[in-house]
């Protein structure tokens, strides 16, 4: 076995000069097969060792506009970028807790919360139930880095 890398940001054109190289260099006389055994760069997200290269320079770009966001969606997806990328059309946000986007979705959409009860509602719970009911999708990156999608 051998290989070599490819930058997938650069275009399934460029993958695929880099395949011709690589097996005519091959110490095996008549070699024409090939599989994707490493990747890099891709937050995560996995990579079918018999990916198309139009799938691979694909999800490159999801990534490359993303990031690690865009990878923890795409595997939630099932390693679907159609249904990943249609779920950015229902991004609601970056939050610290999905608890501080419970609270700010009511006061966006005008709930009067008399001042005596404000500090007595359980934010927390209420973000939970609605991930629970599927309402929302929370992804968290890290301390106070959480982002929430409309699961519509």
């Amino acid at each position: 076995l051998h290989g070599v890398w490819a930058e997938a940001d650069q275009g399934k054109d460029h993958i695929w000069e880099a395949l011709r190289a690589m097996i005519s260099a091959s110490p095996a006389a008549g070699a024409e097969e090939w599989a994707i055994h490493g990747h890099e760069g891709f937050e995560g997200a996995g990579v079918s060792e018999s990916a198309s290269f139009d799938a691979v320079c694909a999800l490159a770009e999801f990534i490359s506009e993303h990031g690690e966001l865009g990878a923890k969606v795409y595997e939630h997806f099932g390693n679907d970028l159609g249904d990943a990328r249609a779920a950015f059309d229902e991004y609601a946000g970056a939050y610290t807790s999905a608890a501080a986007f419970a609270e700010q979705l009511h006061e966006d959409l005008g709930t009067d919360i008399p001042t005596s009860l404000r500090y007595s509602i359980d934010w927390k719970s209420l973000a939970r139930d609605m991930d629970l009911n599927g309402d929302i999708l929370v992804f968290e990156l890290g301390f106070e880095n959480v982002h929430i999608f409309w699961a519509r």
